[in-house]
């Protein structure tokens, strides 16, 4: 092997291990927060480290600083996040060393991640297929750099994920595998095999390693090699890269390597392990020193090579040490990239448009988004071209645009979601659905782990750009599956925003708002609402607004607005989706259109309190609709936050009216229509409300 590469690879190994022991010598300084170290995977991290080029992306796992520093990345950045230090240039003293998300020209491109316990899987798959969609729509790559390899630039892209082989037994590895074989995804699953979980061991804990399961997935190809193994593991990776840069297929790498250090610096090897001097045995240091004597190089030099290591450890720790820390004001940044659409915009009403229900303002205005932008594409279940989707709500979307752009996947819901994180670091929009809000479920821990957290804790560098589209409510005996209510748990969602219309001109404003965020959206679109075949929701259907029509998000509309009434008893109604109809209904059957002010929330959040505070103090009480169980709910919340801040101007309690607060919507339509709320519910609680 070439001397040069063998140099290099040494020097990256002398580092590793070099901070490894630093941070045991310092072990009470370091661990006041937690890391974990390479030892033991060196070889393998710095054999793909070195191949890997500037328009690539890897997803590294918690173990991976060898991998880290192979890209380029100096010791002292590593320690500045092992201290959690404001320059910390990952995540700015926010999450865990070696929790890296980078975005430097000269580098591997690395999105946030979680902890990388195998949901990282998804979201490199998702990077993957936008590179494989931007290929086939010849969207130009603007973000591939200069890289200091000749002609690196002509070379396709690559998506690396990097795994534990522990990892490997979680469900949404198999989402990720089965979609990378299916559509013939460039990416490498590299699975670092050590035998260990924590304290549990391979034997305890998977029916197969990675390779053999691998097998199972009919189109990943998947070698196995000695990770400890240098020249072994460099020679086998640059075959698989080769290949994944020409042909554009996935691989997967089972690479076997001792673990030599604790799992992390709070579980101590010593406190579990027994096969210790067996994987010492497996080190890959000595190995690699081996190949440096086999292929000619001086004693002198590679001693030499040590010394700089270790000097450039001492160094940076030094200088991490004395580091500032970041300031109590520091946490508040980075929440959300900041929004270009801060005004309503656009025609709402045109002349001479057309009125339509609020299912084909949705659908108008993904078709016009799709028209001016290559990079918008949707797919979700059913969503293709043989159905466009269960609501119609793709219809006709896979014949104009085709199946590369609006498409079928699987019933894969935490794919669907976390896939978008990919797709978005490779500057694709993504607008995705789930079927129902009931099949939220399976996707939270992508929207939580990755999706909602991925700018805050990389400081800003990796916003996630998507629309996530969830039909919700309860109408006309969908039963206990198809007619959940999720807001309460999507709102307890920090890093998300979250828009709930009551009509089709605020879903297509919406929608359009939605598109030119730069942050996560999720679009709750009330199915009962999407034809107005529900008596008493002919106000869902707008005139279609014009194409330019944004309305941005946090801004509440007083639906029913009333003056100051010195005689007679006033209320707001503060309410979203159904709700709105119910409140309007109930205030028009009542006869107290001059009584009620009717406030449509329209986003969730961010939401607009100061437009919600002034009413209510403005009527002296409020009555909060919901078609949620209104227990622990996100309008029980809401009411608690009206009454903290109106008290003063309160005549009565604030109120709520919800679902009655049982388990699940029955399919019997008599017991549905006892479970919800409705016209009539409402009436009687606004009554209740103004007799107080």
């Amino acid at each position: 092997m070439n001397q040069d590469i063998l140099k290099k690879a040494f020097l990256n190994l002398c580092t590793a291990k070099a901070m490894a022991k630093l941070y045991e010598d310092n072990f009470k300084e370091v661990s006041k927060y937690v890391h974990a170290t390479s030892r033991g995977h060196e070889a393998i991290q710095t054999a793909i480290g070195l191949q890997l080029l500037p328009q690539d992306y890897a997803f590294p796992y918690y173990r991976d600083d060898a991998m880290l520093l192979a890209f380029g990345v100096t010791p002292y950045d590593l320690m500045l996040q092992l201290l959690a230090k404001k320059d910390d240039p990952f995540s700015a003293g926010r999450t865990y060393y070696s929790h890296p998300s980078l975005r430097d020209d000269d580098k591997p491109k690395i999105p946030h991640q979680s902890s990388a316990t195998g949901m990282q899987a998804i979201p490199a798959t998702g990077t993957a297929m936008g590179m494989q969609y931007k290929e086939l729509q010849h969207i130009k790559d603007d973000a591939a750099a200069q890289s200091p390899f000749s002609n690196s630039r002509d070379l396709k892209p690559i998506t690396v994920c990097s795994l534990g082989d522990a990892s490997v037994t979680e469900g949404e590895i198999a989402e990720a595998l089965q979609m990378a074989a299916l559509k013939q995804l460039p990416i490498l699953y590299l699975v670092q095999d050590n035998d260990w979980d924590i304290s549990a061991n391979a034997s305890e804990t998977r029916a197969q390693n990675a390779f053999d399961y691998a097998k199972g997935f009919v189109g990943l190809e998947a070698i196995s090699i000695d990770g400890a193994n240098f020249t072994e593991s460099y020679t086998a990776l640059e075959k698989v890269i080769e290949t994944m840069r020409k042909e554009r297929r996935p691989f997967l790498v089972h690479a076997k390597v001792p673990l030599l250090n604790h799992h992390t610096s709070g579980v101590r090897m010593e406190w579990y392990r027994d096969d210790l001097e067996e994987a010492k045995s497996r080190d890959p240091y000595p190995v690699l020193e081996q190949q440096l004597v086999d292929s000619g190089i001086s004693t002198e030099d590679i001693k030499a090579i040590e010394a700089t290591a270790q000097k450039a450890v001492d160094a940076g720790f030094e200088k991490a040490r004395d580091a500032e820390d970041p300031k109590a004001e520091d946490l508040f940044t980075h929440d959300f990239a900041p929004t270009p659409i801060t005004e309503e915009k656009g025609e709402r009403s045109p002349q001479g448009a057309e009125k339509v229900v609020m299912v084909d303002c949705a659908l108008f205005a993904v078709e016009e988004l799709m028209n001016k932008h290559d990079e918008c594409l949707l797919y979700g279940q059913d969503v293709g071209a043989r159905l466009g989707g269960v609501f119609r709500e793709a219809a006709t979307l896979a014949q104009k645009f085709g199946d590369d752009r609006v498409f079928n996947t699987p019933i894969m819901e935490a794919f669907i979601v976390g896939s978008t994180v990919g797709m978005s670091a490779v500057g694709l929009k993504p607008i995705v659905e789930v079927q129902f809000a009931d099949y939220i479920w399976p996707g939270l821990n992508q929207l939580f782990t990755e999706v909602s957290r991925s700018c805050y804790l990389s400081n800003g560098k990796w916003p996630v750009s998507m629309i996530l589209r969830v039909p919700i409510g309860a109408y006309g005996s969908g039963g206990p599956y198809h007619s959940s209510s999720v807001e309460s748990v999507i709102t307890n969602i920090r890093g998300i925003k979250i828009a709930y219309p009551s009509n089709g001109a605020d879903l297509k404003g919406l929608m359009k708002a939605a598109y030119y965020d730069p942050n996560p959206v999720v679009i709750l679109e009330h199915k009962g609402l999407y034809w107005s075949k529900v008596p008493g929701t002919k106000g869902a259907t707008s005139i279609e607004p014009s194409e330019d029509y944004v309305l941005p998000f946090g801004k509440a509309w007083v639906l029913q607005e009333i003056w100051k009434q010195e005689t007679l008893e006033t209320l707001t109604v503060v309410t979203y989706g159904m709700g709105v109809h119910w409140a309007m209904n109930a205030s028009e059957a009542l006869g107290m259109k001059d009584q009620i002010e009717v406030i449509d929330l329209r986003t969730l959040f961010p939401l607009d309190e100061e437009t919600i505070m002034a009413s209510v103090k403005k009527t002296g009480k409020c009555l909060v609709v919901t078609e949620e169980p209104s227990n622990n709910s996100f309008a029980r919340a809401l009411s608690g936050k009206i009454q903290e801040d109106c008290f003063k101007f309160l005549d009565a309690p604030v109120m709520t009216i919800g679902s009655e607060n049982m388990p699940a919507i029955p399919l019997n339509s008599t017991l549905e229509e006892t479970m919800i709320p409705s016209t009539e519910k409402v009436k009687a609680k606004i009554e209740q409300l103004l007799n107080y």
